[in-house]
C-alpha cells in the first residue's frame, strides 16, 4: 500500500509537469471509484478546471483548483499515478486503468489500480479530510511531548496505534515496523505504557524512516510505481519489513512475522524485545 513516502514521491514528481496545467476531460473505466459527486458530474465539472497545487494530507493525495475545489485521489492498497503523453500507445497499463485525466500540456494522468479499492472525489472543502486524519508526522508541530500525551490513554498494540490515521496520518504496515524496530519496541507493545525516553525514541525513529523513504522515493513491492513508470528504493534498506524468515541486518536472528489486529507484522525477537508486552 503506498503510503506518506510513496504519496509524497508522486506529489513531488507530478508538480513541475501538471500544476498550472487544465484538465481536459475525464475517462472512468471503474465509475464506482468516484465517491462523490457522481461519477457523471466529476466528468462534467473537472474540465476546464486548472491545477493550482498538488499537495498530500496523509495518504492523500489532493489537487487543489482554481474553482475553490479540489480533487481528491486516494491509491489504497493498489493504486499508482502514471503520467504519460497522449501519443503513447503502449498497452502496458491498460488492464489496470480505471481512470485518465487528460490535461492541456499534452499529457494524460492515468490512475492505475489492479485491485480497483482506489477512490476520486470532487470536493469543495478539503478541512473534511483534515478532520479524519491525525497530525502529520514530519509537522515540527508533532512533537515527542505531543507523541506521549496521545499514546497515554491507549491500550491497543503500538504497532495498530502507529496506523490508525486518526491518531498519525500517513504511516501504514511498513513503516511502522521500520519505526518500531529502529526503536527497539515490540509491535504487541501496549501503546500507554511506553516510557518517555521510548516515546522520544520512537518519534525520532518515525522521523528517520519517513525522511529516508522520501529520499529513496519510496519502495516498491508490487504496483507502487512514480508517475514516470519508476520505483521505489527504500526496499533494500528495510531492516525487518516484507523481510520475514530473513536475518536481522543487527544481530542475525530471523525475522519474525505475526498478526497484529489482522496487519502481517515484521519484527525482530531479539532487537525488540517481547519481555516487556504484558
Amino acid at each position: 500500500m503506498p503510503e506518506l513516502p510513496e504519496v509524497e514521491t508522486i506529489v513531488n514528481d507530478l508538480r513541475p509537469s501538471v500544476e498550472g496545467h487544465r484538465f481536459t476531460g475525464v475517462s472512468l473505466f471503474w465509475p464506482r471509484m468516484v465517491l462523490r459527486p457522481s461519477a457523471d458530474e466529476l466528468c462534467q465539472r473537472l474540465p476546464g478546471q486548472v491545477i493550482k497545487e498538488v499537495a498530500r494530507r496523509g495518504k492523500y493525495l489532493i489537487f487543489r483548483l482554481d474553482s475553490g475545489e479540489s480533487l481528491v485521489l486516494h491509491l489504497r492498497m493498489t493504486g499508482s499515478l502514471r503520467l504519460r503523453s497522449k501519443n503513447d500507445t503502449s498497452s502496458e497499463l491498460s488492464p489496470y486503468i480505471t481512470a485518465i485525466f487528460g490535461l492541456d500540456s499534452g499529457q494524460e494522468l492515468l490512475f492505475c489500480d489492479r485491485r480497483k479499492l482506489g477512490t476520486a472525489s470532487l470536493i469543495k472543502d478539503v478541512s473534511e479530510i483534515d478532520n479524519k486524519l491525525g497530525p502529520e508526522p514530519l509537522d515540527p508541530r508533532f512533537t515527542p511531548v505531543i507523541l506521549r500525551k496521545k499514546l497515554s490513554s491507549r491500550k491497543a498494540p503500538i504497532k495498530a496505534v502507529l496506523c490508525d490515521q486518526k491518531f498519525v496520518a500517513g504511516i501504514g504496515n511498513m513503516y511502522a515496523d521500520e519505526a518500531l524496530f529502529y526503536a527497539n519496541i515490540h509491535p504487541l507493545r501496549p501503546a500507554y505504557s511506553l516510557s518517555k525516553a521510548e516515546t522520544k525514541r520512537l518519534h525520532k525513529a518515525i522521523r528517520q524512516v519517513l525522511s529516508s523513504a522520501i529520499d529513496n522515493a519510496g519502495a516498491t513491492f508490487s504496483d507502487y510505481r512514480r508517475p514516470g513508470g519508476e520505483p521505489g528504493r527504500q526496499q533494500y534498506s528495510f531492516y525487518v519489513a516484507h523481510r520475514g524468515g530473513q536475518t536481522c541486518k543487527v544481530c542475525s536472528t530471523p525475522i519474525e512475522r505475526i498478526p497484529v489486529r489482522n496487519r502481517g507484522t515484521y519484527f525482530c525477537p531479539r532487537c525488540q524485545d517481547s519481555a516487556t508486552c504484558s
